[in-house]
């Protein structure tokens, strides 16, 4: 099968436009969307707290395979002297060494929850630049039904990482302004991957973005699992903590089928 020709996008404004707007719909709408979550966990029992920090674990574990297994699965067309299954594993490694790194050297006094809810973010901005390469490259080659499936699919699938950002800092009533720093954290990076895929897709960036983006989910799961083992009764043996945890996984596998599809 080939398949039909088509000219690649010109770097203009009508495309900046057109790609801009795909992140949005798909990286930064979705995002804010769930941070209006904030109302109903900030008035639920800390038990239940507990359980959307254990969900918010379960979906970034989701991410963080999902980004590494499509990173691997890229390296197949990258060249052999770009080393593509090393660019994963520098990636995945380094990526967490550098947040923790810098983490150490900010003087700001901020809470744990707070640090958490930022490499959240952090983590999930990260991952969403991958998605934007992903679509960005999908409108670029022609696969426009492709382009506007991923559209919807991950429209539905990144509504649940507001309420992971949030999840952390429910109990601290956070101001809009930082809600809306989070959100932008986390949700602008779709655009800057639908540019670049759109006008320059490579596959040694995809596989080192994507290969970050793992790293940094990585490092984020580590730092929510540690939060939980000292705030949350019983850590993720707790039968509603391991529930929520297995939630977590199961709405990123069957939101994600809309992806796929």
């Amino acid at each position: 099968e080939v398949d039909v020709a088509t000219l690649s996008p010109s770097v203009n404004a009508r495309y900046l436009t057109t790609f801009a707007l795909l992140g949005i719909y798909v990286g930064v709408i979705p995002v804010f969307l769930g941070l209006l979550w904030l109302p109903f966990l900030s008035g639920v029992e800390r038990k239940w707290v507990d359980f959307f920090l254990s969900l918010t674990l379960g979906l970034l574990l989701f991410l963080g395979a999902d980004a590494l297994a499509e990173a691997l699965e890229i390296t197949e067309r990258v060249a052999s002297a770009f080393q593509g299954v090393g660019l994963v594993v520098l990636g995945l490694v380094g990526t967490p060494l550098v947040i923790e790194g810098l983490g150490r050297l900010r003087k700001a006094k901020v809470s744990e929850a707070w640090r958490v809810a930022f490499l959240v973010a952090v983590g999930i901005g990260l991952h969403n630049l991958g998605e934007g390469l992903a679509i960005g490259a999908s409108y670029a080659v022609g696969e426009i039904a492709l382009g506007t499936t991923l559209v919807l699919g991950f429209l539905l699938h990144n509504t649940t990482e507001g309420i992971g950002i949030i999840a952390p800092v429910a109990r601290e009533k956070p101001g809009i302004g930082r809600l809306a720093l989070l959100g932008a954290i986390a949700g602008v990076p779709t655009i800057l991957g639908a540019w670049i895929g759109g006008f320059s897709y490579s596959p040694v960036a995809t596989v080192l973005f994507l290969a970050i983006g793992a790293g940094a989910v990585a490092q984020v799961v580590w730092a929510l699992y540690k939060l939980l083992g000292r705030k949350a009764e019983g850590g993720l043996t707790a039968p509603l903590n391991a529930a929520g945890l297995l939630a977590g996984l199961a709405i990123m596998y069957a939101t994600g089928l809309f992806v796929a599809a």
